[in-house]
């Protein structure tokens, strides 16, 4: 889609267009195939989210998992239909459910992304907090007016510290904030051009590349 985007403008491309055109749709015919597999993995996905020790991630999980679930399946009942096995699908309304749980399941994973970031954020400064008093020092070096300035500051180098700390927890959130823009824009809640989209999910696509070569990057979740 970015490729596909940045050559559209020129007049001499067409061409190359109309092709790149056409390998996007043999691909996402393609990822349908792998998706008839997804909607059982997304099942177990959800019973494993179930036994999370922690509620909140039990619940975002789970529920998001569920909407992925609802999300695959729209999607097969499309692929039926554009291959002609059942015409009389409406698609636009399958559409919209499919983008639709799409949208709950990414928005729930990112809940979940943030209160993983707020209980690193609180971990770290608890590990600050106890290094200054072993050292003696104040915990801030800064008066009230200082502080209500520089918040913002202060807020931002505590969420670099801790999402360096938590590599998987950075990957996780990076590759869902990508992939949320495009149900974002169908939905019409948030409308961006092809070329943001389209470098979303090239970010995305890396994101998740990086999990599968280096699995311990996989943000996991811990289970009773």
């Amino acid at each position: 889609m970015l490729l596909t985007y940045l050559l559209e403008p020129k007049a001499d491309k067409k061409e190359l267009v109309m092709k790149l055109k056409k390998l996007e749709s043999s691909v996402s015919t393609g990822r349908r195939w792998f998706r008839l597999g997804n909607v059982v993995h997304a099942m177990q996905a959800t019973q494993q989210s179930i036994h999370a020790v922690d509620l909140v991630p039990r619940l975002c999980l789970t529920l998001a998992n569920l909407n992925r679930v609802v999300y695959f399946i729209c999607d097969t009942v499309l692929w039926v239909r554009s291959v002609g096995l059942a015409s009389g699908i409406n698609k636009k309304k399958w559409q919209m459910w499919a983008t639709r749980h799409y949208y709950y399941s990414l928005l729930l994973s990112l809940v979940r992304d943030l209160y993983e970031i707020s209980l690193q954020m609180e971990q770290v400064t608890q590990d600050r907090a106890k290094r200054e008093k072993l050292l003696s020092q104040d915990p801030l070096g800064y008066s009230v007016a200082e502080e209500e300035t520089e918040w913002l500051q202060s807020f931002l180098l505590l969420l670099f510290r801790s999402l360096r700390k938590h590599p998987p927890l950075l990957l996780d959130t990076v590759k869902n904030l990508c992939d949320i823009l495009n149900p974002l824009d169908q939905l019409g809640i948030c409308k961006s051009n092809p070329g943001i989209i389209g470098l979303g999910g090239l970010v995305s696509s890396i994101a998740g590349i990086i999990t599968v070569a280096w699995p311990h990057l996989k943000l996991k979740t811990h289970t009773s």
